[in-house]
């Protein structure tokens, strides 16, 4: 209990910002319904109770899963092992990503259902697979990481150029939700795990960052292929849905959305679950103990829930109060305002995000304390905050398109990729994955969306979209930046060059 009564304090310093600023806005610039502001602070409540078990639960549950498999797979010396249990492990944990059914119905929402959420989700899912494998094969013979981010954002900016335009945002948004609350500490005992077993412990500490990033980019990858045949150049175009439901209750939106919640979770968590155990029961040479087994399935149960409260209060008390605020902030007659929230609500969201608070610990624990988790935390914080604030002015600056953003940063940030240390190389990219969790891909994108909404010349589709994309990139150029910081510090005291 004392650790669960830890994670709660942690979780109630990262929450709580964001709360007290929507309570804030509510009271002067952005008055909400009342029966909506009830909602919010429900939802909070859920959030931060949810939230709090749902880490309690990634510890002793998820966490030692993607360890086991992680030496599994290294152990196997097979090729065809870890080809398989790449595809099957990265399509799995991909399809049933929370934050990835959430942008999928958005985009079929918004479109019109031009584009299912199915198709995306399949789409995404296999381009996840792929790059995860390619991900895992990259750490057992040890390729240097940054080749491989190279090569992959090359290829990017290749397909895109040829790539239907409609697609653009989708695609890097989609990037940004495939890694979220449950697939990113997966991934990352996972390459732990894989990456543990080799010898020299520098290259092991190095070698256990990048396999989110690399898995992420399958997404982009993978609906610019699907671009290329669903494309047609012609523009879509979307329209917004804020729900005016009368709720006389302020449990109601709750107690609608759990049911549904909660089977998603559980198609969630079942394949992972199954895998773990047919490989515990029928191919493992080396089995976990019957205690094993039972603290991680009690584990899972505990992230269950913990992920089902979330969610629910995610969906239920912030999604519709981040379109409202939106729609308020975007609709005043002064965009300075506009422009100051969307900055500050970068710097606090990141903070409640549960996949960065999972990144972070590891980082910290990885380096045995070299690279403090704080620091990391507010450069991620920074950078997120200014991806918002670059957002609000592409919605607001009708000549500004996404790629304007996107090009230029990627390309600075694979140059920086050949200039600071290996391991914040890994570390960069996959904190771009896990900055754009379910906090970002519901809240954040709801209020963004609804300021594309109230402005005339924007359009909800193509300005509504690709807030994620950013989110996504800005972490990863601002702890490169973290890096370069450390580089010349230690180089300056020591005259050693950090790996």
């Amino acid at each position: 209990m004392e650790v669960f009564f830890e994670k709660l304090k942690e979780v109630l310093q990262a929450v709580l910002p964001i709360t007290l600023l929507v309570v804030f806005l509510h009271f002067t610039l952005a008055p909400l319904p009342q029966m909506e502001f009830s909602h919010f602070l429900v939802g909070a409540l859920l959030i931060v109770i949810g939230l709090s078990i749902f880490l309690f639960g990634v510890d002793i549950g998820i966490t030692p899963i993607g360890n086991f498999l992680g030496k599994g797979i290294a152990r196997s010396n097979s090729l065809k092992f870890v080809l398989v249990m790449g595809l099957l492990l990265g399509f799995f944990i991909s399809i049933a990503e929370p934050d990835l059914i959430i942008l999928a119905g958005q985009v079929e929402e918004v479109t019109g259902s031009a584009i299912s959420s199915i198709l995306l989700l399949v789409t995404v899912s296999i381009g996840v697979a792929a790059l995860m494998t390619l991900g895992l094969f990259r750490i057992v013979y040890r390729y240097p990481l940054r080749n491989v981010f190279l090569i992959i954002y090359i290829a990017i900016f290749i397909l895109a150029y040829f790539s239907s335009s409609d697609l653009f945002a989708i695609a890097f948004d989609a990037s940004g939700s495939t890694t979220g609350a449950l697939t990113v500490p997966f991934m990352l005992a996972l390459a732990l795990g894989v990456s543990s077993l080799n010898r020299d412990s520098a290259s092991s500490e190095i070698d256990s960052f990048g396999l989110v990033g690399i898995s992420s980019s399958g997404a982009i990858l993978a609906v610019l292929v699907l671009g290329l045949f669903v494309g047609n150049g012609e523009g879509l175009t979307g329209t917004l849905e804020v729900d005016t439901t009368p709720y006389t209750s302020i449990l109601a939106p709750f107690t609608k959305m759990l049911p549904e919640i909660a089977w998603e979770v559980v198609i969630a968590l079942a394949p992972i679950l199954l895998i773990f155990l047919m490989y515990q029961f029928f191919i493992a040479k080396k089995k976990l103990s019957f205690q094993q087994i039972n603290h991680i399935l009690l584990g899972v149960f505990y992230l269950y829930i913990g992920l089902v409260l979330f969610l629910t209060g995610v969906n239920a008390g912030f999604m519709n109060v981040g379109r409202q605020l939106g729609m308020i902030i975007g609709g005043m007659e002064s965009k300075v305002p506009l422009l100051v929230i969307g900055f500050v609500l970068g710097l606090v969201v990141i903070l409640a995000e549960p996949a960065v608070y999972v990144l972070t610990h590891q980082i910290e624990e990885v380096t045995n304390g070299s690279v403090n988790r704080g620091i990391v935390l507010s450069f991620l914080s920074a950078g997120v905050g200014l991806a918002v604030f670059l957002s609000v002015i592409r919605v607001l600056v009708p000549w500004i398109q996404l790629w304007h953003y996107l090009v230029p940063g990627y390309i600075i940030a694979l140059i920086l990729a050949f200039k600071v240390p290996n391991l914040f190389v890994g570390m960069a990219f996959d904190a771009g994955g896990v900055a754009s969790g379910p906090m970002t891909a519901t809240f954040i994108l709801a209020f963004i969306q609804g300021v594309a909404d109230i402005i005339p010349h924007a359009d909800v589709l193509r300005e509504g979209f690709g807030m994620i994309a950013m989110v996504a990139m800005m972490p990863i150029l601002s702890l490169q930046l973290l890096g370069a910081i450390y580089e010349h510090r230690s180089t300056k005291k020591e005259g050693v060059h950090i790996e």
